[in-house]
Formats: structure tokens, sequence, C-alpha cells
């Protein structure tokens, strides 16, 4: 059986060791680039299945790396995982607006980093139901199947984060979900949950909807909810 490949973009080489061996010794095939340049293109030729990337890099940002990468229709689904020493809610809520899938901020306990990867990939293998591949709600077409959502005719560019949330939205219109709840949807259990961060991606999102973006309703005190009727 192949094993799942996982890519870490990261220029501290003690921590690339560490890490690299406790991947490896958990079955991954472990690649890895000191550089922001070389782990894009690393990223782009390997197409691994799970991305540690750092935030700060020499030659190229780890925030501009994402945002290549999530651009990319032939990379855009890949699972991305932000590795940093800032804390700041600030370059949380920045890594998941450029379509960062999860976020570990260092010191970190290498355990927590494994169960995150193992999350992140379960999440990304996990079956469809055949009778939920898609969905329609006013313009608005979902196909989970291709990971596509159109609106008319037009393909919307959703970051694999959007996609989820606006998937959980418009599955039960009417409902009005907290931002924790909308997190765990969209992120996942175990991911670092910022109500700031839930408010970055609504934006986002209601701004690619263009004129449906006012189906996303605001609950005051609460979180959001998709409207019951288009």
């Amino acid at each position: 059986m192949a094993r799942d490949k996982v890519l870490l973009v990261e220029d501290e080489r003690s921590l690339t060791d560490v890490l690299e061996y406790n991947l490896e010794r958990e079955g991954y095939e472990v690649f890895i680039a000191h550089e922001g340049r070389e782990g894009l293109r690393k990223a782009q030729t390997i197409l691994p299945d799970v991305v540690i990337l750092d935030l700060m890099l020499p030659g190229m940002s780890g925030l501009d790396i994402c945002k290549e990468l999530k651009s990319n229709g032939k990379t855009s689904n890949l699972p991305i995982l932000m590795l940093t020493s800032k804390s700041e809610e600030s370059d949380q809520i920045v890594g998941f607006a450029v379509g960062a899938d999860d976020y570990v901020t260092k010191p970190f306990s290498t355990k927590v980093l494994l169960q995150r990867i193992k999350a992140l990939l379960r999440r990304k293998s996990a079956p469809e139901l055949p009778d939920s591949d898609s969905l329609a709600f006013g313009k608005i077409k979902i196909d989970k199947r291709s990971h596509k959502v159109l609106h008319g005719t037009q393909a919307l560019p959703l970051t694999p984060t959007e996609f989820r949330l606006l998937e959980t939205l418009v599955r039960q219109p009417g409902r009005a979900f907290t931002r924790h709840d909308l997190m765990d949807s969209a992120i996942g259990d175990g991911a670092i949950v910022l109500e700031r961060t839930i408010d970055v991606h609504v934006k986002s999102l209601r701004r690619k909807l263009g004129p449906s973006g006012d189906f996303i309703e605001t609950v005051r005190g609460i979180g959001y909810r998709f409207k019951e009727t288009p």
C-alpha cells in the first residue's frame, strides 16, 4: 500500500530533523524543503497528501505559498497545516483567510501535530454519500464529487474551508449555527477556533457569492444561518 506523502516546508533544520524522524516512524513518506520557493515547487510536482507549511520562510513566505497553491486547480485541494512561532490572533485569521486548513503554533507537541495530520487525512479521504453529491439553492449549485460551486454558470474560486462552510449552511437552511459549530464543520475537531476567524471566512464567502451573499444572514449573539428560501 502506498504511503501518505507529507511535505514539510520549514527552514529550522533541527525541527525538520525531529519531525522527519517522527513522521517516518508513523509510516509517512516525508519530503522536506528549507526555502519558500523550493517548497512551492515540490508541492506542485510531488502533490503530497498534506503540506506542513511554516509561515516565516526565506525566499517566499508561507502565506504566499498557500495563496499560490490554493489558486491553482491542480493544488487547490491540498490540505495545508500552517506551522509558525507567531501566536497572535491576527496571524491565525490571515492563515485561514488564504486557505490554510489548520494552524499550529510553536512550541508544539509532536503528538498533537501528528493527530492534526491524521485528522486532515481523514477529512480528505472521507467517502461521499451518493445522495448528497450535489446541493442547490437559488443560483448556487454545489457539486461535492467535483468539489465545485457554481453561481449560475460561473464557477466560484472557493477555498476548501469556504466550500465546507457553504455546504454546511446550505444543507440546513434556516438553522442558526454558532461560530464554533461552523468551524468544527469547516475545519474539523481539534482545530483552533477563533470567532474572528469564522467572520473572515463568511465575509470572503459573501463577497464571492455576489448577490447571493445576502443568503448568509448574521444571527446576533449566535453566529450565522442560511435563508430558508431563495
